[in-house]
């Protein structure tokens, strides 16, 4: 893969890129009306897809940060984009286009006064891994294989200009108004510059990875603060696949029960007894084994849930609640799906999407054992997805409702359930939530 050089670090130069793309768009977009009116529309929307994909992810993955970690995020919901861009802009979980040596050097420099060789015994001048906020690269010390992840520059400092920008393409993708995203944007922008934080993340990590101690068949790198900085983390080097390359190896159904079975558990303890859950849950980072093993090494991205709205949001899968209109509508009034000066007809009818939008989200939970191969139930979640986005009745009514907090929370529930699927894992889906 093509190594950077450098990457647009000004809000100038970042935004220059970004309109020089939306030109590109455009051009694809003449050939593909072209294309349709003498051959073969189907071809050539598939082809406008593709090429759309193409010039969106080379852009995203020069700037990285904060535009290439969206990218990463919508290619998790297989609902939102067309197939070619899921597929590219899946590549920013763990395959992104890496810095060249020259400029992680420099980095080392900037903030050890050392370069990477005077630290370690042993340090690969290409990277292993690169996502959308670093690399990682393999070093060794003292008889140890050590993974090293290095910061892009300028991505701390360009977070708050790139959601700007990025701001109004989402609003009007998916026909949304300021007033209805401000909150959700401000979540955002606080957890990626919590990314951004490595001092942060190796505190969360060495927290989380001490509390997880009692999982079974799940394992966490040994951290290193003498080896650590703002821009750089240390940590050991765990061995394993990530998910398509463990998948490949065609492994039992037992196996993958087991791997799904420990994801499961992983997240019912984090989020009932660390009320702090890993929100970042894409495939990269996740290591699998023959085992059944899973190896967690990304704790950048943790939602930290507040104690009162704990024991509020978790009551959606509380049968007492969810068959009991009255004390159900009162849940969504403190959990902002409601609002006060809605009119009768508004709540009435935002309500009932609700409700029928949580029958159908917390099934797992209202059973002790789940298929999460069924690819009906997604088939049904994508499909209620589809038909809220086309409604004009919630677009005219606010689309984006619930509390900033129910965010991430729900990424990390809709990722696990992803990989659960990519698994075909079924799973024992007990809850330790105390009704």
């Amino acid at each position: 893969m093509k190594e950077q050089n450098k990457i647009p670090t000004s809000k100038v130069k970042r935004a220059a890129k970004l309109i020089s793309t939306g030109a590109k768009l455009g051009g694809n977009y003449v050939k593909y009306y072209a294309k349709s009116v003498i051959g073969n529309e189907k071809e050539a929307k598939e082809q406008l897809d593709i090429d759309n994909a193409d010039d969106i992810y080379n852009s995203l993955s020069e700037l990285k940060g904060s535009a290439l970690k969206v990218a990463q995020i919508m290619s998790m919901d297989k609902n939102t984009l067309p197939k070619a861009m899921i597929e590219k802009f899946s590549l920013a979980q763990y395959s992104a286009p890496p810095l060249s040596y020259p400029l992680v050097v420099k980095t080392f420099r900037q903030t050890f006064g050392k370069t990477p060789t005077e630290i370690f015994d042993t340090f690969s001048k290409k990277a292993v891994n690169a996502a959308s906020i670093g690399q990682v690269h393999l070093a060794e010390l003292d008889g140890k294989k050590l993974a090293v992840k290095i910061q892009y520059p300028g991505v701390a400092d360009s977070v708050h200009s790139d959601l700007a920008m990025v701001k109004p393409i989402a609003m009007r993708m998916l026909g949304l108004k300021e007033k209805d995203v401000k909150h959700y944007f401000e979540e955002v922008e606080s957890k990626l510059l919590e990314e951004t934080d490595y001092e942060l993340e190796l505190k969360q990590s060495i927290d989380i990875s001490n509390g997880s101690q009692i999982l079974e068949g799940v394992f966490f790198p040994k951290y290193y603060p003498e080896l650590s900085n703002k821009r750089i983390l240390t940590m050991d080097w765990l061995e394993g696949m990530h998910l398509d390359k463990f998948l490949k190896t065609n492994p039992s159904q037992e196996i993958r029960n087991l791997v799904g079975q420990r994801l499961w558990d992983m997240y019912d303890y984090h989020v009932n007894t660390l009320r702090a859950i890993h929100a970042d849950p894409h495939p990269g980072n996740f290591l699998f084994n023959e085992n059944g093993e899973v190896g967690v090494i990304d704790f950048g991205c943790i939602k930290h849930i507040p104690e009162e709205f704990y024991y509020q949001y978790f009551q959606l899968i509380n049968p007492n609640y969810v068959n009991d209109d009255e004390k159900l509508r009162e849940l969504f009034y403190y959990l902002e799906f409601l609002y006060e000066d809605d009119t009768k007809e508004a709540s009435e009818f935002f309500f009932n999407i609700f409700k029928d939008s949580l029958l159908l989200l917390i099934h797992p939970f209202t059973v002790d054992v789940f298929d999460f191969s069924n690819e009906d139930y997604f088939n049904q979640i994508y499909a209620k997805g589809e038909e809220l986005s086309k409604s004009k009745d919630v677009r005219k009514n606010g689309a984006a409702r619930g509390s900033r907090h129910i965010l991430y929370i729900n990424r990390a529930y809709f990722g696990l359930f992803s990989i659960l699927n990519q698994l075909g894992a079924t799973v024992k889906t007990t809850t330790s939530f105390k009704f």
